[in-house]
């Protein structure tokens, strides 16, 4: 199992983005409540972004909120490749 960085993007334009961790599958707990539209978070500084309805900025980029509190990233799939190699 791979440890989840400190900081994560879904959007590809961020230095912050890793495409193979996100096909894998990572959820995120926000102050104890399972989130599935964050579009990044930050463990050490505890805050994650939001999507804001469907508004978008000149760019065509979804409006964002940012939420402060207690973040926990996790594996959605525990199972990660090669894990279910050792048992049997």
């Amino acid at each position: 199992m791979t440890i989840l960085p400190d900081r994560l993007s879904s959007n590809p334009k961020s230095p912050f983005y890793n495409e193979e961790l996100l096909e894998a599958g990572v959820g995120i707990r926000f102050n104890g409540a399972e989130k599935t539209n964050v579009e990044e978070y930050c463990v050490s500084e505890g805050w994650i972004r939001v999507v804001a309805g469907k508004s978008v900025d000149r760019h065509g980029n979804p409006m964002t909120i940012k939420l402060k509190g207690t973040v926990e990233p996790y594996h959605r799939n525990p199972e990660a490749p090669g894990a279910a190699e050792g048992g049997a």
